[in-house]
């Protein structure tokens, strides 16, 4: 038999109670404290506006589509079969970084065939050219892309787009962008990459300038590159209905398809955007673990000793949790230290609109280098590209301090924020 409730403790349990609902309002107010989407209304992707309102840019045309396995329906159905079922003559399917299919890791070799779907031929856009060959587009009177993108400007797909893009105004192709939201929303964050250091690595890695963090679309980078750089394509993007720029993949009621064997979440996209820095170093980033992108360590790190040196910055948003990681002996999953146990700081967004994924991952590299400099290495020139410039290389090899470095990020990335915005397609 239930107690009986003493009216002494009533005004008590109401506070209580109050602390508890503000708890879960705050915690679905989309991230505010790192808690679940706040409710929106369901954004319909290009691809589904295209076919609804837009079929006069594919009608009677030879269609080639550049897609993989994150562009689908909302209801789950890929881009290739709807447009097919749909009334469009697909000729050729074009396959970026991890093909159609999205099942290669990180740099593996696509290779040509037919799509086992639909029968369409598959050519490769991430080999020898990373761009349609003249052959491959013989036939082809209109190019489609309609990839899911992540946000960050080291993931390969939008300069993809890009190069196609060239091609495109090569061979006077119009080219259709079925636009999807950015997944981390429109913020932008981070270096802005200097034209200097576009060839010091793979230029599918950075094509143009963007900040680290650029907080587009795939159709805003393809109105930005064909405006900035009077590309000259016939361009037409079918922007994604509903989307509202400060909203999270999560709280668009689209199905979430992993754009990449080790994204494997919201959280995981936000993270990227600058622990990818880390990805061109000797430090772990979490490859081969149950959640890649949120870790950060190595066997001759000491984690407990990081963590002391990073409080000090009091970085908004995340909390680092010293946990030990094991990253996967499996040798078709690419990753250092495999099979090796270590105690790593695990990252754990607490409030994703204040965390800052670059200056984060900036401040770990850099307390991470200073106890460490003699096993801390950059492995290969791709850090100089991500990092933007060789001003910003330069402030990093000699230890400054990352909040210097970030107040010059910011300067400019005033003056980029400038001219993005005459090609926003969101408000």
């Amino acid at each position: 038999m239930p107690h009986a409730l003493s009216l002494s403790r009533i005004p008590a349990l109401l506070v209580a109670l109050g602390v508890s609902l503000a708890g879960c309002q705050a915690a679905a107010a989309g991230g505010r404290t790192g808690g679940g989407p706040e409710p929106r209304a369901q954004v319909v992707p290009g691809l589904e506006v295209l076919v609804r309102d837009s079929m006069h840019l594919l009608a009677g045309k030879r269609v080639g589509l550049i897609t993989n396995q994150s562009a689908v329906t909302r209801g789950g159905e890929h881009a290739a079969d709807f447009l097919r079922r749909s009334g469009v003559n697909l000729v050729a399917l074009f396959g970026p970084e991890h093909g159609i299919r999205g099942d290669l890791e990180a740099g593996e070799t696509v290779t040509a065939g037919r799509d086992a779907r639909t029968g369409v031929p598959v050519f490769s856009l991430y080999d020898r050219t990373q761009r349609p060959t003249a052959e491959e587009l013989q036939g082809v009177e209109v190019l489609v892309f309609d990839i899911q993108d992540i946000g960050a400007r080291p993931y390969t797909f939008v300069w993809t787009m890009a190069m196609a893009m060239e091609e495109a105004a090569r061979h006077r192709i119009p080219f259709v962008v079925l636009d999807r939201p950015n997944p981390i929303t429109d913020v932008s964050e981070g270096p802005v990459m200097h034209m200097d250091v576009k060839t010091v690595t793979q230029v599918i890695t950075g094509y143009y300038p963007t900040p680290l963090r650029h907080g587009m679309t795939v159709g805003e980078v393809a109105r930005y590159y064909n405006g900035d750089a009077n590309l000259g394509v016939d361009l037409h993007v079918v922007p994604a209905e509903g989307w509202r720029p400060d909203a999270f993949f999560d709280q668009t009621g689209l199905p979430f398809v992993r754009p990449s064997p080790n994204i494997r979440s919201v959280t995981a996209e936000l993270i990227y955007s600058g622990l990818v820095l880390a990805e061109a170093t000797n430090v772990h980033a979490g490859r081969g673990t149950d959640e890649p992108f949120h870790y950060f360590g190595a066997p001759w790190l000491d984690a407990n000793r990081l963590l002391q040196a990073v409080a000090h910055y009091d970085l908004p948003g995340v909390r680092l949790v010293p946990t030990e990681i094991r990253p996967t002996k499996d040798p078709a999953v690419y990753t250092t230290y495999r099979d090796t146990a270590f105690t790593s700081l695990r990252i754990q967004v607490t409030d994703r609109r204040a965390f800052q994924p670059v200056f984060t991952t900036l401040v770990l590299l850099t307390e991470a280098k200073r106890q460490n400099p003699e096993r801390f290495r950059i492995m290969n020139t791709g850090f100089t590209q991500m990092i933007g410039s060789t001003w910003a290389r330069a402030a990093f090899d000699r230890g400054e301090d990352p909040r210097l470095i970030q107040a010059r990020w910011r300067e400019e990335l005033q003056a980029w924020e400038q001219k993005r915005a005459r090609y926003r397609l969101y408000r």
